[in-house]
This record gives structure tokens, sequence and C-alpha cells, in this order.
């Protein structure tokens, strides 16, 4: 097991969650849906696991998406969602069909922005304290791309970020070279500073455009362990004392960020729209 190492860094980076009081007219969420190439290779996990209930799953069937576990966040945030991101979260900007849900990214003048793309949350109606998630996922591909599976602590409303924790399941950075590599991290608070604490795992070949992969993590009261098609490639040793906040109860976040701190903004070789495809979530926890 790896120890922890802190990072401490002035800034705040994609952990920073705004809410905004923007929001635009609801949608007909079938956003070029009709476009859309729905990839038909690639992993899949086992729909049970021994000693281990699914206690809750959203497969995406239908044709919109279930307000009973998710909720839109729409807006600009503020700075940028804390990142100096460039897109417009809207409504419109999220469909469901075929059994997925499809999250676009689009280049499109709206309010002040020059992007639009979506942004999900389970907040309020589905959060989690310990077990195995798996999510099998598609992402975008394109220079400032920034698509994200991630969770926050429940209590981020009270307490804030970074002190209400943050998991990142899955992020990955487009352009350069970096659509192969998928980025596992968690942050939180240590001595009022933000501390954080991640791994990545590159494919041989391909990016993680090209089909299915499926993005897990296992916790528990001791750690996190994240992997990638079920192979582990990160983990960290959650026991010390200040690591408390990876002991509580956690909410999803499902985006797709266009430019921002760390992967930049498009340029000219990013072609739009771009779609970032979920087929499923599902969250298991021990018996």
């Amino acid at each position: 097991m790896k120890k922890f190492v802190l990072y401490f860094l002035p800034v705040l980076l994609f952990g920073f969650v705004g809410c905004s009081s923007e929001d635009d007219s609801p949608g007909t969420g079938t956003p070029d849906s009709s476009e859309v190439f729905i990839p038909t290779t690639g992993f899949t996990s086992p729909a049970s696991y021994p000693g281990m209930t699914l206690v809750w799953e959203d497969e995406f069937n239908g044709n919109s998406l279930d307000l009973s576990s998710w909720t839109h966040e729409t807006g600009r945030g503020q700075n940028g969602w804390g990142n100096n991101e460039l897109q417009h979260y809207r409504s419109q900007n999220t469909s469901v069909e075929r059994g997925h849900l499809i999250i676009t990214a689009k280049k499109e003048s709206f309010s002040g922005s020059e992007y639009t793309s979506s942004r999900i949350i389970t907040e309020n109606k589905k959060q989690f304290r310990y077990g195995r998630i798996d999510i099998r996922a598609v992402m975008p591909k394109g220079q400032g791309l920034w698509p994200a599976l991630w969770m926050l602590g429940a209590n981020f409303r009270t307490v804030g970020w970074p002190a209400c924790g943050e998991i990142d399941i899955m992020e990955m950075i487009g352009g350069q070279g970096r659509e192969k590599t998928v980025h596992g991290t968690v942050h939180w608070q240590h001595d009022g500073n933000r501390a954080q604490f991640g791994g990545e795992y590159s494919l041989t070949s391909g990016t993680l455009a090209d089909q299915f992969h499926v993005y897990s993590i296992e916790w528990d009261a001791t750690s996190i362990r994240w992997l990638i098609d079920n192979k582990q490639y990160h983990e960290i040793d959650t026991t010390p004392e200040q690591l408390d906040e990876f002991r509580r109860s956690f909410f999803f976040i499902f985006n797709v960020a266009v430019g921002g701190d760390w992967p930049g903004s498009p340029d000219s070789s990013t072609t739009f729209p771009q779609h970032m495809i979920v087929d499923y979530v599902r969250v298991f926890q021990k018996n």
C-alpha cells in the first residue's frame, strides 16, 4: 500500500463547485443526439460481486434523465467553476437514449460563453459511504476537453471544499497525446490547505475515446483503490486522522468541462460537438 503524499497548492482546481443562480429554459434533451456514434466494443464489468449487494444503479434506460436521482447544475460557476473553465453548463446538453447517458460539449455562443456542456449531480438524492463503484463510459477527445466522473462529500454545502473531500474516479484531459491516460485523485483539507494524492494509468494503445472502459473504485474505512477494466493502478491509505473526510458519505458529479487550468483551451485542432457516453453507474456494498 502506498503512503499518502501531501501537495499544498494556493489555487483551486477541479474540486471547486460553484452554484449558479443563472439557469436556462428547459430543453428537449436531445442535443445532436442523432449524430452520436456509440461504440459497441470495450470492457464490461460483472453485474454482481461475491459478498456484495447492488445498492443503486442507473442504466440510463428510457429517453430522459432520472430526476429522482440527478440534478442539473447550470451556469458558468465562480471563476469558471474554480478552474477558469470556459463552458456554460446547460441541461439541454444532456440526453438519454439507446440505453446511454450522453453529455455533449458544443462550440456555441451562450450567455457570454463560447462553449456549452452539461454537469449533473446526485446531491441530496443519492449519496454513499463505501463500496465498489463501476462506471462504464467512453470519453470525448480533443485539445481542451476535460471529462470527469467524480464525487464530493455530502457535507460540501456546510463545510465547503476541500474540507468535504473529493474523490475523482476518472479524469481525462484531451489533446497532446493525453487521451490515453486516466487520472484517479483525492483532495482533502490538511492544516487549512488543500492536499491531494493522485495516480494515473495509460493505455498501451488507442485512447479512452475509442471504446468503453470501466472506471472503478473500491472504497472502505481504510483505503481507496482505483481500477480501470478491473486492473488496479492506484491506492491511498485513508487511515490517518487528517483523512477523515473519506469516512463519510459522498455524491456523484458527471461533467465535461471545456478549457481550464489543467487541459488548456481548445484550439484549431479541436472538433465539436464532443460527447461523453455513459452506459451505467453501479454501486455495490458489502453484505
